[in-house]
């Protein structure tokens, strides 16, 4: 991890890529929807690794799609580390072997260290295909120093306007891993769209540019690199007071 994402004590977020991010707030470690391998099935990864040094306090999983829930970066980062995940998921996650799992409904808290995770509604489909487990899909609000929520996956909805009053940032995202979006995703639009919702005092452009589809590098041209661009245009001419701060995959915001 570079410098700027290294230290023990600072409070901040860094990127690590796509649907990835830690959360560092008053020395509490949470890391969201970790996927830390070169490949995944047929994605792989664009953008540099980040080495995580430090263990995370606890895992936020938003839902059970590959490419938010990874089997073996979470047996990597160990089978004791501690889950929060959405209601239907704790029984296929236990079965895989992890131990610590809590599963939050929207609405519901958890206390992790000196934060409080509150677990809100998302509108995806969150069952892992094919033939797997069902489960809701959920975002969540991590409070503690910042208060800051976490999209995961979702289409835009009026009931975001509820969602958090009073956020200082939105990790929105804005693409996804292929050269289009299918229904349950917010593109560069909707997320500047979403931000009239939220108001946001800042907004980070998540699930974007970390990967794509093996034998697609022509195919995704611009997709890598431009919807973080759009999104904080559109989002300058619809939010103008929310400030949109886009890191690449590694680089931190300190809070």
């Amino acid at each position: 991890m570079s410098d700027r994402a290294e230290g023990s004590q600072a409070d901040r977020i860094t990127f690590v890529g796509h649907a990835t991010v830690l959360i560092e707030q008053r020395g509490v470690r949470v890391l969201t929807d970790p996927v830390l391998r070169h490949r995944i099935g047929p994605l792989v990864r664009i953008s540099p690794p980040v080495d995580l040094t430090v263990a995370p306090d606890a895992v936020l999983i938003s839902h059970l799609h590959r490419d938010h829930f990874d089997v073996p970066t979470l047996r990597a980062l160990g089978y004791g580390t501690r889950l929060i995940v959405p209601r239907g998921a704790g029984r296929f996650v236990r079965r895989l072997g992890f131990r610590a799992v809590s599963e939050l409904d929207p609405g519901e808290n958890e206390e992790v260290g000196g934060l409080t995770v509150s677990a809100v509604p998302a509108r995806h489909d969150g069952r892992r295909s094919p033939f797997g487990a069902r489960a809701e899909c959920v975002g969540y609000v991590a409070s503690g120093s910042a208060r800051i929520y976490f999209a995961g996956d979702t289409g835009l909805f009026d009931e975001m306007a509820h969602l958090a009053p009073g956020l200082d940032i939105a990790l929105l995202p804005v693409w996804g891993w292929g050269p289009t979006l299918g229904e349950g995703h917010l593109g560069p639009r909707e997320a500047a769209r979403a931000l009239r919702l939220l108001h946001p005092r800042i907004a980070i452009p998540i699930h974007w540019g970390t990967l794509r589809p093996l034998g697609m590098r022509h195919l995704m041209g611009s997709h890598l690199s431009e919807p973080p661009r759009e999104f904080a245009r559109l989002a300058a001419r619809l939010t103008p007071d929310v400030e949109v701060r886009i890191l690449c995959p590694g680089e931190s915001l300190p809070l």
